[in-house]
């Protein structure tokens, strides 16, 4: 069962059988966690010939009404509004670009809770990183989409380029862009200088105001944060950050940057932890939709991580934090994914499940509160 104003997206756009396509698909995608068309087609639930099954989700894929436009922004839009960002009016975004195979993705994404939700994806017909046009045109949408906001950009040192934070300074888009180690900045009334030669060690922190970061004319001056993470339990970073900015002060340049890690572990959620869209042989149009479904499936996950957290109910579904651990040990994607797998199991087996709860009497009381449990889980979305 998707979202409600999933559901009621979704039917504005889609024909109902087109809708109940859909939701089956996502469904699958959860409980087997797999993208490859051929896999999905084997476990679609419809009694006809495999080849039958296989030749309609590839034509399912190719709708024109399963695209990004029509079905991810008004999601998206409303999302936002129910999230607490929207009441401070910021909005933060980190770009960067995953390859594989033949196939290079260019994606955006926004930040929230220290994970990614992808917003914008583009297919680059080339290997290698991109350039100022693909980069102006991943971003651009955003601008319509989220008028009325304030946007902050995060990038890593693929996105260096000036010419890129130019643009967005002119367009009046915070951003922090890591910047390389052979970067020539100029401070007021100095000469040039790479920024490997500004002294940044371990357990150290610059910020220079109104340095020109290149020796072409024409750009405007900005900010530069630099930061070494010290020494922590006797282990070192390769390097510090340098981060070209246009944020008034150090703390924040670093808080923000701080949060590009989200995008990564979306990354890692949507391939190898979770629903391995590197398996998939699919190109072009397909591949665009299919990237489409893992989006859908992914938010819902988190959705229901969230609300399962809130009711307290992480207990039934994986492990909680340790003492000695810093940080949480799964994600709310990953409670919200494994609750619905737990559930699913019971209800597949529920003969043998219920048989065995009838051999352990006294283990009553426990079973009526999991079982509870499970539909608080099943009502999280």
């Amino acid at each position: 069962m998707l979202p409600k104003f999933y559901q009621n997206c979704f039917q504005n756009v889609l024909t109902p059988a087109q809708y109940k396509m859909l939701e089956i698909l996502i469904m699958l995608l959860q409980f087997h966690k797999t993208v490859t068309i051929e896999k999905l087609a084997t476990v679609f639930p419809q009694p006809i010939k495999f080849e039958s099954r296989r030749r309609s989700i590839q034509r399912f894929l190719l709708l024109p009404e399963l695209s990004i436009q029509y079905i991810w922004f008004p999601l998206l839009k409303r999302w936002v509004k129910n999230s607490r960002q929207s009441q401070e009016k910021q909005l933060i975004f980190a770009i960067d670009r995953t390859q594989w195979r033949g196939e290079n993705v260019f994606v955006i994404s926004l930040i929230e809770q220290k994970r990614a939700i992808p917003v914008y994806w583009l297919l680059l017909t080339k290997r290698g990183c991109s350039n100022l046009g693909e980069q102006k045109k991943l971003i651009r949408p955003l601008l319509r989409l989220f008028k009325g906001y304030r946007i902050l950009v995060l990038g890593d040192r693929e996105f260096h380029s000036i010419k890129l934070a130019n643009w967005l300074h002119s367009k009046r888009i915070d951003f922090v862009l890591r910047q390389k180690q052979g970067t020539y900045i100029r401070q007021e009334n100095q000469s040039y200088q790479r920024l490997q030669s500004l002294g940044l060690i371990p357990g150290t922190s610059l910020f220079l105001t109104g340095i020109q970061a290149t020796k072409q004319k024409g750009f405007a001056h900005l900010n530069l944060a630099g930061y070494y993470k010290r020494q922590y339990r006797g282990k070192v970073e390769p390097a510090g950050w340098f981060l070209l900015t246009n944020l008034d002060s150090l703390a924040d340049a670093i808080k923000a940057f701080k949060l590009r890690s989200g995008i990564e572990a979306m990354f890692r959620d949507c391939k190898t932890g979770g629903y391995n869209l590197e398996s998939t042989s699919a190109d072009g149009q397909r591949l665009m939709a299919l990237i489409l479904l893992i989006a859908i499936a992914y938010t819902c996950a988190v959705l229901a991580g969230r609300n399962s957290r809130q009711m307290g109910l992480q207990k039934y579904i994986g492990r909680l934090k340790e003492l000695n651990r810093l940080h949480r040990r799964h994600s709310a994607f990953w409670v919200g994914l494994y609750g619905q797998l737990w559930v699913g199991a019971m209800e597949f087996w529920a003969d043998l499940a219920h048989d065995l709860m009838r051999l352990k009497p006294s283990k009553l009381p426990y079973f009526r509160k999991g079982l509870r449990a499970m539909s608080l889980i099943q009502s999280a979305l």
